[in-house]
Formats: structure tokens, sequence, C-alpha cells
């Protein structure tokens, strides 16, 4: 299908969490590339997603995984956050992308290749599929790693997103570094611990 073309697919994860950075990887796939239970990255369980990680990287002809800080989302807002991290994980590629398939309905800047964006594209596009699924498991990693520095928030479980459980952690512990302060509960919390 790809006819010899370099086809790269690319998507992000984590653009509704509290906390943490927002991560986007990109993948180019081999032309009659086939991986079972390939899909949409939020259809998978979180151990299906951790065992098809490795599965992709060694079948995948380039991959690149990036990010963009809480800091940069606080500076930049969520949305150019998001695309830095996608310009960034296309930059990393070590394979000449010919063409650059996006999930959403967004393109970054900057990009090295024509690109298209693509609503549904992780559930539609093998290599946006992948790229899904490598940027949540990476997103994920980073949750349980901030959950053993500071357990009582509870990111092992909700992976930053703002359940009820997060929120008290918040009003009882106020925000860590690591949370982003441009979001509305974030900035609640942040105002209230200064006035304490």
């Amino acid at each position: 299908m790809n006819h010899g073309l370099a086809i790269c697919g690319v998507d992000e994860a984590g653009r509704g969490p509290l906390v943490g950075a927002v991560f986007a990887a990109a993948v180019i796939l081999p032309e009659h590339f086939d991986l079972p239970g390939l899909t949409d990255s939020k259809k998978l369980t979180e151990k299906k997603r951790e065992a098809l990680f490795p599965l992709i990287q060694q079948t995948a002809l380039a991959w690149a995984i990036s990010e963009a800080s809480a800091a940069e989302i606080d500076r930049l807002n969520i949305l150019q956050a998001t695309m830095l991290a996608m310009q960034r994980a296309v930059q990393q590629l070590t394979v000449p992308v010919d063409e650059i398939l996006i999930d959403g309905n967004r393109i970054p800047s900057g990009l090295s290749a024509p690109a298209r964006a693509i609503v549904k594209g992780d559930a539609l596009i093998p290599a946006i599929s992948a790229a899904s699924i490598l940027a949540k498991v990476a997103r994920d990693r980073s949750m349980h790693e901030l959950h053993s520095r500071h357990p009582e928030y509870g990111f092992d479980e909700h992976k930053g997103y703002p359940t009820a459980r997060h929120l008290a952690a918040l009003a009882m512990h106020g925000p860590l570094e690591d949370h982003r302060r441009s979001f509305g509960p974030v900035r609640q919390y942040t105002l209230q611990s200064s006035l304490w």
C-alpha cells in the first residue's frame, strides 16, 4: 500500500491530565506490516499496550518518542505543546519521511515532509495506531515513575487525569512541580496554597 514510500504515523498521549508532560510518537512501519491486536491505544488494556510496545519498536523501520514538559504546556498552552511534541518526534526519526499522517484535525508546523491530519486515524491507520501505543505507554510509565516519588497522589491509578482521588490529593497536599499550573483545577489549588 505504501509503494515504497516511508509513511510516518504520529499520535499523542496526555493532553487531558493535570500533571506531567504530553507525549508524542512517530512511527514508520514496513510496507507489509502485520501485528495482531494493533489498534487505537484507547481500545487496549494497559497490559496489552505494554506487550505491543516492544513488538512495535522491534519491527518498525523507525520510531521516536518525544514530549513537551508541563512547564512548556503552561508557557505555550496544551495544543501548541502537543504540536511541539509531535514535531520533535518526527525530527528524531532516523529514516527520511515521504509523508506524515497525524491523528486528529491539526498539523504541526515545521515538519520535514507533506502531512495530512486524519480524524480517528489511530483506529484507521496502522502507523498511527502504533504511534498511539508508544506515546501512551511512555506517558503511563512516566506516571508510574512519578507515583514512586509521590504515592499519596495515586498517579499509578488515574495517570494524572482529574479524578475525584486526584482532586482530593491536590486539595490536601497542593500541586507538585510537575502539575500544569495553567489547568483550571491546578490553578485553583495553587492559589489556595499560596494563601495558606
